[in-house]
């Protein structure tokens, strides 16, 4: 079976680098942009092989750009921009997107707020017009601030203090990052979530959504006039308020490896280390997400062999890197089997990592990671609505969507020394961060959780 989805992952990627590589790329996804006056950027990607359209809105906000008091409130404002403004009021937008055959959803990084509507073409103007009331005239209204901060809180019980990764993850970022913000928990700490003011509520939103603090895009069955007019019609006519403010903390390189131990109910532990690695656009990036894929994608990737298969100390082991605007985390995730000792897995991970450092990987090696994550860009291209969101990850970490258009170039360019070069410079033992979950016999007695109201993702 292994070799037959090798065979379908390089006729797949002979398709995709057929349609999309080369210096003609550009112009195979051409891209229209606009900065209007209130200083949103709009950028557009015309195509009409299905009568749909995916709408993106990224806002540069989120748990960096928070403070002690009010941590969690990025995530918070995800969910009130769905409780009502204005025109729509509470229930109302998702009533009337789907009631036109449309969908939404949002996500909350550490950088990022991020708003997704998919919807068919008849439908276009009536986004606008949504989008447009949400940004413009949010509701504020102290029974459903009231609300949300209960769901919010109860989401944070779910997911975190009743999630044993969820807890672990959580307290690894704590520890790794001394000074820059990247510490703040995305959901916040729950003494915050239950005290911002509505003072911090007005504030964060007026900065954090102000049409200059955004950058939207729309891919599927438009035309960038059209979407032009829209815009000077609907968006352009939003006052844009002062940025945050702009993050300059600059973590202090770390002196030593920092471990904590958190002991918890659980059936098995947990292993997380974390290595400080550079923002998204960095000249590194193209080599470690090799390195990355190397180690852990997959079932025939070195750690899964080792720890997995060879060894069957665990039963899983990955990693995973956000985009991120300033140094960030590359974690690697594994859980021990029973009755193994996490520190013989930690043991043979670095172990690999060695390897890794004191020999070039071979030449096939580095040839599937370039193919699975050439496969994996383009095949996320191949959708309007993963276009859109890379064309946006592009502009917005990147600095330019541009550079999407060099990605298979760029990683066809990275050489064993390159790989070689980023595991000696990051993964080093004074550079991580350990966190271990220590299974507790019983299950300690806690206050019950209230129940969870339905809350957008």
């Amino acid at each position: 079976m292994k070799k037959v989805r090798e065979v379908v992952r390089a006729a797949v990627l002979v398709a995709c680098v057929a349609v999309f590589a080369g210096p003609a790329s550009a112009q195979s996804f051409p891209v229209e942009t606009r900065t209007l006056k209130n200083g949103m950027k709009v950028l557009v990607q015309t195509d009409h092989s299905i009568p749909n359209i995916s709408l993106y809105i990224f806002y540069r906000i989120g748990s960096r750009n928070e403070r002690p008091g009010t941590t969690g409130i990025s995530h918070f404002f995800e969910h009130m921009m769905f409780n009502g403004a204005k025109k729509y009021g509470p229930g109302e937008l998702d009533k009337v997107m789907e009631a036109n055959g449309g969908s939404n959803n949002a996500y909350t990084t550490r950088d990022v707020t991020v708003y997704q509507d998919w919807f068919p073409r008849s439908a276009l103007e009536l986004i606008f017009d949504i989008e447009a009331d949400r940004i413009r005239d949010l509701s504020f209204d102290p029974e459903k601030i009231k609300s949300e901060r209960g769901v919010v809180a109860s989401e944070r019980r779910t997911s975190v203090d009743a999630n044993n990764f969820g807890v672990l993850d959580e307290q690894l970022w704590a520890t790794a990052f001394l000074a820059h913000p990247y510490q703040w928990p995305v959901l916040g700490w729950m003494s915050d979530i239950e005290h911002w003011t509505m003072d911090d509520l007005k504030h964060h939103f007026e900065m954090g959504y102000s049409p200059s603090n955004a950058t939207m895009v729309v891919a599927g069955d438009v035309s960038a006039d059209e979407i032009f007019k829209l815009c000077e019609k609907y968006i352009e006519p939003i006052p844009s308020h002062a940025p945050p403010p702009p993050v300059t903390t600059v973590e202090p390189e770390p002196l030593g490896e920092r471990r904590i131990l958190v002991h918890k109910y659980a059936q098995l532990p947990i292993v997380m280390i974390g290595y400080h690695v550079p923002q998204t656009n960095n000249a590194d990036f193209y080599a470690l997400n090799l390195l990355r894929t190397a180690l852990y994608h997959g079932e025939s990737s070195r750690m899964y062999r080792r720890l997995v298969d060879q060894d069957q100390i665990a039963l899983d082991v990955s990693a995973f890197v956000e985009p991120a605007f300033d140094p960030t985390l590359e974690v690697i995730v594994a859980q021990p089997k029973q009755n193994v000792d996490s520190q013989k897995v930690e043991k043979a991970m670095y172990e690999e990592i060695d390897l890794v450092k004191n020999a070039f990987i071979s030449d096939q090696e580095l040839e599937k990671a370039k193919n699975v994550r050439l496969v994996e860009f383009y095949t996320q291209m191949q959708a309007i609505n993963g276009r859109a969101n890379t064309i946006g990850t592009y502009e917005v970490f990147f600095g330019d969507y541009r550079k999407l258009f060099d990605a298979a170039k760029n990683y066809a360019a990275v050489t064993k020394e390159d790989v070689q070069h980023v595991a000696r410079k990051y993964f080093g033992e004074n550079n991580r961060t350990v966190a271990t979950l220590i299974p507790q016999a019983e299950e300690p007695k806690t206050e019950e959780a209230k129940p969870q109201e339905k809350a957008k993702p």
